[in-house]
């Protein structure tokens, strides 16, 4: 169990750092083209290059909503979600605090939303807590079915990655411009600890809306396998 829970904590740190680290340090330089697509595939490829190192001996969730959605499904022991949610919240709030200081030392650093997570005036596109709340079930459920119909007994072994990875960019390309693309509580709270304030009081909806949208993917799934 401690390996497992060291390699949800790597996991998350990476996913956190590596995503959100694109989205507070290389999005500041709009010249070089990053932009959402950029930091959308960073959060895709951190997942990809985690689930490939270290998947195999912890499963790869990185995230709540995951652990929930897996459990639901019947892939994951109910009793290790609390486990892996609270090394997955370290691991996340470990990221951000690094980042913090990395981006700190630029001279006339300004914290800003250092990549939080938001809705009505704080979401990038200015949509509202309805939308919010939709496009983060909604897209979390998803995920939850990529990652559980990738990693299925029917599909052919070693490109679960690929496919989730690839899911993860997606879900960004699409929601970047709603909520800045939580899917994640724990990369949420990572982020919302250091910018406090509105993102703090926000953070609510970005624990809420994954968790039941992992829970409504895994439900889902059972029923599409259900004659297996």
């Amino acid at each position: 169990m401690q390996r497992n829970l060291i390699a949800e904590f790597l996991g998350t740190f990476w996913l956190v750092f590596g995503g959100c680290g694109s989205a507070v340090l290389a999005a500041a330089f709009p010249a070089l083209g990053i932009g959402f697509a950029g930091v959308a595939l960073a959060f895709g490829l951190t997942v990809l290059t985690m689930a490939y190192a270290v998947g195999g001996i912890s499963g790869g969730h990185f995230n709540p909503a995951v652990s929930v959605g897996l459990a639901v499904a019947g892939r994951f022991p109910v009793g290790r979600v609390i486990p892996y949610i609270i090394v997955q919240v370290i691991g996340a709030v470990a990221a951000a605090a690094l980042l913090y200081l990395v981006a700190s030392g630029k001279a006339g650093f300004e914290l800003g939303g250092f990549a939080s997570n938001g809705y009505g005036e704080h979401s990038p596109g200015g949509y509202s807590l309805t939308s919010a709340l939709i496009i983060e079930v909604l897209l979390t459920m998803f995920f939850l079915i990529v990652i559980l119909g990738s990693t299925h007994g029917r599909v052919p072994a070693g490109f679960a990655p690929l496919a989730i990875g690839l899911a993860l960019t997606l879900i960004h390309l699409i929601s970047i411009p709603v909520t800045n693309t939580s899917v994640n509580p724990a990369r949420s709270t990572g982020q919302a600890l250091f910018a406090g304030g509105w993102a703090l009081q926000q953070l609510w909806l970005f624990w809420l809306a994954p968790i039941v949208g992992g829970a409504l993917g895994g439900t889902v799934w059972k029923l599409l396998e259900k004659d297996d």
